[in-house]
């Protein structure tokens, strides 16, 4: 090439790139639009604490741009202009009431609703949904806000007795200790045995008292014929469905809630998810399976995960919420089981359960609650200390739970009635006195520690 020509070439180069990098003399120079987006409604709710007829609504949405924020307060008046400030509204009327907040932008709207429940024969608009009725029991008048709950059985039920008086006086919510589980109400394939678990149901829907259906799907409680199943994986996904769609089905209006899957993750390094037959069979996202089938069952069912440790181990409780995190809507509460003694874990510890599980806006259960007074062996009758430092404890573990926010309360449930019918002793092979009644159904120190846990 001639130097000329090169010198020439070198010339227009820069304006060629120039060109280039603008997107040609024909690109068009207007402003890049970026479409807005929708604003999501949000709002709080409270009762009045001056008026038990009263809720108190708080529009908590926040977004870019101009929005028109409206109220259905479910009265039959229609969307009404959400005025500056908390709306106080009055129900007088019996009934459940759906309450919603419709906020509308340019790109659309979008809505947030909440169940109001009022029954004025146990004092006006009832707290979380949650009408007790009126009791001289101290336990069931102090826990207003949220249900205090224990276990039982069966043949507890059948026999009657104090049993069934205490339940009946002192808690508003039971569990199924073992009966409403797979190797239980799913013995052999193809027969379904639903006898004790009628029973428990049944119980608590003629007295008025919620149940919490506990557990559909747990690896210790699975019967011999899942776990040696013979069909293939599909077939064997498509047992579970039915299992899970049959039960939550045949309870659909009598139980409050489910406990779907139990005790998932390993204790070990990295808590990975427990290689149980449901894992090896449908995959690691098995849990997800089980809850769509549960939902599909019942809608109107609150979902749990369940699990034990989750504040004695923080790496065990990360994991727990990573899989609660992907499960999105499908999941309504976190179950964190409260196997705990006198002295452990921290408060702290049991704080960061309450705290993760409010952040994700999900209802916390409380679960399996019972404090181990002796659980180094060194005591063979409950001290007057010991048993001020278990009473500590379970104040401590209440001041806890009433003090989170109302949305995200659901049940306080203690595992067992009485000192002599704990699991504890058979598990750990020495006696202890881990309740809040003695072997007599006297109430300890630690009933005390409950219903100060509530002032």
């Amino acid at each position: 090439m001639k130097l000329k020509n090169l010198f020439n070439l070198l010339k227009v180069l820069p304006l060629f790139l120039l060109i280039i990098s603008c997107g040609g003399p024909n690109e068009s120079d207007d402003p890049i639009i970026i479409p807005v987006a929708k604003v999501q409604a949000t709002f709080n709710m409270s009762i009045s604490p001056s008026d038990p007829n009263v809720m108190l609504f708080d529009n908590k949405t926040v977004g870019k741009g101009e929005f028109m924020s409206e109220w259905d307060f479910g009265q039959g008046n229609g969307f009404v202009e959400d005025l500056p400030g908390i709306e106080e509204i009055r129900f007088d009327t019996d009934g459940t009431f759906t309450v919603t907040l419709k906020v509308t932008n340019e790109a659309g709207f979008t809505e947030d609703s909440k169940t109001v429940v009022v029954n004025n024969g146990t004092g006006g608009i009832c707290p979380n949904g949650n009408c007790t009725s009126n009791s001289s029991s101290a336990l069931k008048d102090a826990t207003t806000t949220f249900f205090v709950g224990n276990i039982t059985r069966a043949s507890r039920i059948n026999a009657g007795g104090k049993h069934t008086e205490v339940l009946k006086s002192d808690f508003s919510s039971i569990t199924s200790e073992y009966e409403m589980k797979m190797n239980v109400m799913y013995p052999s394939q193809g027969n379904y045995d639903f006898s004790a678990a009628d029973v428990i149901v049944n119980f608590g829907f003629d007295n008025a008292i919620n149940v919490h259906g506990h557990a559909l799907i747990w690896h210790n409680a699975t019967p011999d014929w899942v776990k040696d199943f013979a069909g293939s994986d599909s077939e064997f996904e498509a047992m579970v469905k039915d299992y899970i769609t049959t039960t939550v089905t045949r309870y659909k209006g009598k139980i409050g809630s489910w406990d779907v899957v139990n005790e998932a993750i390993e204790d070990g390094s990295g808590n990975p998810l427990r290689n149980s037959i449901f894992k090896q069979k449908m995959g690691d996202d098995y849990i997800k399976k089980c809850f769509q089938w549960a939902r599909d069952a019942d809608p109107n069912v609150l979902l749990f995960y369940n699990d034990y440790n989750m504040a004695s181990s923080p790496g065990k409780r990360a994991a727990m919420f990573k899989i609660v995190d992907s499960l999105g809507d499908l999941i309504d509460g976190v179950g964190t089981q409260m196997h705990i003694n006198y002295n452990f874990p921290s408060k702290s510890n049991i704080q960061a359960v309450a705290d993760g599980t409010v952040s994700r806006g999900l209802k916390l259960h409380f679960a399996e609650l019972d404090v181990r007074a002796n659980p180094d062996n060194d005591q063979t009758s409950l001290t007057a200390e010991r048993a001020d430092e278990q009473k500590a404890k379970f104040k401590e573990v209440v001041q806890i739970y009433n003090s989170i926010p109302l949305d995200n309360k659901y049940a306080l449930t203690v595992w067992g009635l009485k000192d002599n019918e704990t699991w504890l002793i058979d598990f750990w092979g020495h006696i202890d006195w881990p309740l809040m009644y003695d072997d007599n159904f006297n109430k300890k120190k630690a009933y005390d520690g409950f219903l100060e846990g509530l002032q």
